[in-house]
């Protein structure tokens, strides 16, 4: 009855009027004090006011969904095995719950009575030292509850070790938020990517018209969205659910005069936010910290010699200018020829059997071709550059501590399987980005464990709303799963 007369109470005047509408039982239910997911609470309600073609509903109907949405049986059953009466639980019958269901050992009158006080919302049963079954509810879907430790909700990790050593949350194809051959790009892939506290965007960029460069998925049917665009979106969600730095994963297929108006709308966009210049020492010997680069924006790309060199353009203008790159020819640094692209326009079978040789560097015979890049947007890319993997020992012998390898999915899986040990002191040194096999089509993700187990930091995963992300939303330490 007193729960009745509560619930009564709190509802009644909403409902002078006989019917409300969905946006008010979203507010009365928030005036209950309640969670609840908002998707769940329209396909409820619009369960309940179809059944007589309506938009409104009355009392009744309100009570009932509230029940829905509220009233679990797993609650019921909890309640009712230690409430004598189903009705109310004493101080005494919630201290055996706490002990028996909760493991709240050291739980005792004391313990009880500051949830009583906390969560029960009805006064008279609250004066008793009681609990009613909405208290219960109230308390059993609260934080108090919660099987995640609440100190581990914010970072609480050491983030004073060089980047190298945190796994990243990053996304593959970020703009698609489809599949990846014939679907859209959208800015909301970056939105939802960046909201959910993903540290590492792709952005394929392609020569547009205009002289405006584009963002989408080359060699298919995907929709274009131009790039100024995209790094609108970065500088205004980039530091809402983190502030630990984002890397932008340029896959540069950009001529060097729209590569210069790339770099441009990055400096103009992004401001302070972006990084333009080492931290400290211009000789770089390891890589900075995720505290030291809080709220920085990194540059992924290719780049013309070394950081040093880099730097010291740094006050010249550099605009018209461009330096050779020496690569394989047909083979780009994501390997994207066998792994990204699947509709790539040249004929890729020599490239799939060198993909699927662990560790080895590519044939002699091979041609090297030279890529021209722009030197601003190269002098954008400080503690990130894109280097080319040939092997394991290759990169111990030469590769610098702010340059990344790209691996694809296939070729990593098998570098786990037989050469577990090197993968391990590859990644203890660089930054390892493992991206989609080019058959997942439909957006599916493999399972990162596997990497994950020897240290790749980066798993480009496809985020989209129906999927759990690839990496947890913040930046973590990567000792805590190396053997």
């Amino acid at each position: 009855m007193e729960e009745n007369r509560w619930f009564l109470s709190i509802i009644q005047n909403e409902f002078r009027t006989g019917k409300i509408d969905l946006d008010s039982t979203m507010k009365l239910l928030e005036k209950l004090q309640m969670p609840f997911d908002f998707a769940h609470l329209k396909h409820v309600f619009k369960k309940t006011v179809d059944k007589r073609k309506a938009h409104t509903i009355n009392i009744e109907d309100f009570r009932a969904i509230y029940r829905t949405l509220v009233h679990r049986p797993e609650f019921h059953e909890l309640f009712h095995a230690y409430s004598p009466n189903s009705k109310i639980l004493a101080d005494t019958e919630l201290i055996e719950f706490l002990k028996k269901e909760q493991y709240e050992t050291e739980a005792c009158e004391t313990t009880a009575l500051e949830i009583i006080l906390k969560y029960e919302p009805i006064e008279e049963v609250r004066k008793r030292r009681q609990m009613s079954f909405e208290g219960f509810v109230r308390y059993m879907s609260s934080e108090d509850c919660s099987i995640f430790k609440n100190d581990h909700r914010t970072i609480y990790q050491d983030m004073n070790h060089p980047l190298c050593d945190y796994f990243i949350s990053s996304s593959h194809n970020t703009y698609l938020i489809s599949d990846q051959l014939i679907g859209p790009s959208h800015l909301w892939g970056y939105t939802s990517a960046l909201l959910k506290g993903c540290r590492c965007l792709e952005i394929d960029c392609w020569d547009g018209s205009n002289n405006e460069p584009v963002v989408y998925h080359g060699h298919t049917l995907t929709s274009k969205i131009p790039f100024h665009s995209v790094i609108q979106v970065v500088d205004k969600y980039a530091f809402v659910a983190s502030d630990y730095p984002i890397v932008l994963s340029l896959e540069n297929h950009c001529s060097p005069k729209q590569q210069e108006v790339m770099a441009d709308y990055l400096e103009s966009i992004l401001g302070d936010k972006l990084l333009t210049s080492t931290m400290g020492d211009t000789v770089v010997t390891q890589l900075p910290s995720p505290e030291a680069l809080k709220f920085k924006i990194l540059v992924k790309n290719k780049k013309v010699g070394t950081i040093e060199e880099g730097m010291l353009r740094r006050d010249h203008d550099s605009h018209g200018e461009t330096g050779e790159i020496s690569d394989f020819e047909n083979m780009s640094d994501e390997d994207e020829t066998d792994e990204k692209t699947p509709l790539h326009p040249k004929s890729d079978s020599s490239k799939r059997k060198s993909e699927f040789r662990p560790s080895s560097p590519p044939r002699k015979k091979a041609k090297m071709k030279k890529i021209k890049i722009a030197i601003a947007l190269s002098d954008l890319v400080i503690y990130t550059k894109s280097e080319k993997f040939v092997s394991f020992e290759h990169s111990l012998a030469n590769q610098n501590c702010y340059e990344n390898n790209s691996i694809g999915e296939v070729r990593a899986r098998k570098f786990v399987k037989h050469s577990a040990k090197e993968f391990v002191s590859h990644t203890a040194r660089f930054i390892t980005r493992i991206y989609p096999k080019g058959t997942r089509t439909n957006s599916s993700n493999y399972n990162p464990q596997e990497f994950w187990n020897v240290g790749c930091q980066m798993g480009m995963y496809i985020c989209r709303d129906c999927c759990i992300p690839g990496f947890a939303g913040t930046i973590q330490i990567q000792e805590f799963f190396l053997p």
